[in-house]
């Protein structure tokens, strides 16, 4: 079954530390956390308070990240709003754990979801392997028996890379109706890659 520090690890190197970017649909975000979509995490009160003893982005950054307090935040943050959220544990693979984990932090757990439903639908031989599940971004009991059907017969490589190509068809998608968004491409483009 899938470790989740690990996948945590992988992930956290995708995303930066404190930044406030007025392109960026999150505003005030740290370590992929955006305020916008999360005022209520805890991890904000260190942060402004941290914000009010330094200046300068490259000191603030570093002493966010000495703090021991808000890194075990970060870690329970996504452990609990990505991770057990699709059942992460229950992954039978690293790599495909890694990709839902991380294209759930980056383009939410029920976009991740449906890739990989998306994926099993189109690998399964027009359903010779098993019957088309519903694609509605909801990893269930129905998706995961299909996971596992899927990798009684195939490794998961197939499956990461359809994953994949619908991860970067939708970040191109979201360019061409965004352009502002076009700066964020070569961080995007790192996160679409089996490894």
């Amino acid at each position: 079954m899938a470790n989740f520090e690990q996948a945590f690890r992988i992930t956290l190197g995708h995303e930066g530390g404190y930044v406030f970017d007025p392109d960026d649909a999150g505003g005030e975000t740290y370590r992929g956390v955006a305020r916008r979509y999360h005022p209520d995490w805890p991890g904000w009160q260190a942060i402004d308070r941290i914000k009010q003893e330094v200046t300068g982005k490259r000191l603030l950054n570093k002493k966010l990240a000495e703090s021991a307090e808000l890194q075990q935040q970060i870690q329970a943050f996504y452990k609990q709003h990505y991770w057990d959220r699709f059942q992460g544990d229950s992954i039978p693979t690293q790599a495909l754990a890694e990709e839902l984990f991380d294209t759930g932090v980056n383009m939410g757990v029920h976009r991740a979801a449906r890739f990989l439903q998306e994926g099993l639908n189109l690998l399964n031989r027009n359903q010779k392997s098993f019957k088309d599940i519903l694609e509605d971004g909801k990893l269930g009991a129905g998706t995961l028996r299909a996971l596992s059907n899927y990798l009684e017969k195939d490794p998961p490589e197939h499956l990461l890379k359809i994953m994949n190509i619908l991860q970067g068809m939708h970040y191109i998608a979201y360019m061409r109706k965004s352009p502002t968004q076009e700066k964020y491409a070569r961080g995007w483009l790192k996160r679409v890659s089996t490894k």
